[in-house]
């Protein structure tokens, strides 16, 4: 599957700037479905319900309101906030270097990659081998869109990860959570101990599968081989491709996700 890049810039710290692109990570791991009128099979949207007035909000009636109390709000403007959005940038530029490990897995959000862009390779290569000698990883501002993102760039198998990070002020304390119990029972200790090293094995992520998905996928396959699919009324022009592509589609996704098992 071709990777296909969504921002185009620069990794950058000191004096060293590495021409990069972004790319996606991950895909989607979710079955999504449209929701359909069950009398037309017509596709439903989603509209703005005033329950005061009984009636559909048009666009430009529709202004945004932080919530402070029950029913009162303080109304934000669009151009209001514009003015503070930062200002876009083509650098994600490294501030700090810090031990890979330091970093606690609950403040990761969303993964990247970085792929160097042309002219650029020799020297991405460079840094990707120093990091993973120093087990060194990047921590960065990254202005994507309208918003400004803590991220941690990292070292995968041969090429750099962009991780987002959650804000220190949006991750939870565990506090209280769990206690540890004064004078644990040595021989309960051993048993756990010994569990956990019998059930030791390396991570291997095609051997955990979604198997929700893959059920799904599987009935969705099934049901197209035997009943044609629905249509909504007024349909446009037909699109190439039918009930039998579907299939088809249904069918491969069945067999990628056997492949992983």
């Amino acid at each position: 599957m071709a990777l296909q890049s969504i921002w185009t810039g620069t990794i950058s710290f000191s004096l060293v700037a590495i021409p990069v692109q972004l790319v996606k990570a991950v895909l989607p791991g979710r079955v999504s479905f449209r929701m359909l009128h069950a009398k037309d099979y017509s596709p439903l949207s989603r509209e703005m319900f005033c329950p005061d007035e009984e009636k559909i909000v048009p666009p430009d009636e529709i202004v945004r309101g932080f919530e402070i109390g029950p029913e009162k709000y303080i109304v934000v403007t669009d151009e209001e906030l514009e003015s503070l959005s930062p200002e876009r940038s083509r650098s994600i530029e490294i501030v700090d270097f810090i031990d890979s490990d330091d970093v606690d897995p609950v403040y990761y959000d969303r993964p990247y990659y970085l792929v160097p862009s042309k002219s650029g390779e020799k020297a991405y290569g460079l840094l990707v081998e120093v990091m993973r000698r120093t087990n060194k990883a990047g921590i960065a501002k990254f202005v994507f869109g309208e918003r400004e993102y803590l991220v941690l760039v990292r070292v995968t198998s041969g090429a750099l990860c962009l991780v987002t990070l959650h804000y220190s002020d949006e991750i939870l304390s565990d506090t209280g959570i769990a206690h540890e119990r004064e004078g644990a029972v040595s021989e309960e200790k051993d048993r756990m101990v010994k569990t956990i090293r019998d059930m030791e094995a390396a991570f291997k992520p095609e051997k955990y599968t979604n198997e929700r998905k893959r059920k799904i996928v599987s009935l969705l396959g099934k049901k197209a081989k035997k009943q044609a699919p629905v249509e909504a009324p007024a349909a446009g022009e037909e699109t190439p491709g039918g009930p039998g592509d579907l299939v088809a589609v249904l069918q491969e996704s069945v067999r990628k996700l056997k492949a992983t098992r």
